[in-house]
C-alpha cells in the first residue's frame, strides 16, 4: 500500500529559505562585525540571505556563431570524403 502525499513531507523543507533564524542572523553578523558576544540577540538588523541570480545566455567570446557553423560545414565535408 502507498503513503498518501501529504504524509511525504521530510524532503520537501530542504529547499532554499528565504529567512534566517536566529542564531544564523548572529552568525552572519559576527562574520561582519556587527554584532558582538555582550549584545542583546533581540531587534536584530535585518540580514539578506542568498541572492538568487538570473541565468543569461552563455556566449562565447573566441568564436562566433557563422565561424562555428563553417567550421561544421567543412568537418562534414571532409567526413564524406
Amino acid at each position: 500500500m502507498s503513503i498518501h502525499p501529504s504524509l511525504h513531507g521530510v524532503d520537501t523543507l530542504k529547499g532554499q529559505r528565504s529567512v534566517f533564524k536566529r542564531i544564523e542572523r548572529i552568525q552572519s553578523l559576527m562574520k561582519v562585525e556587527a554584532f558582538s558576544e555582550g549584545d542583546s540577540p533581540y531587534g536584530l538588523p535585518k540580514v539578506r540571505t542568498h541572492v538568487k541570480v538570473k541565468k543569461k545566455a552563455v556566449q562565447e567570446t573566441t568564436e562566433t556563431p557563422v565561424a562555428e557553423a563553417g567550421a561544421e560545414a567543412e568537418a562534414e565535408a571532409e567526413h564524406k570524403d
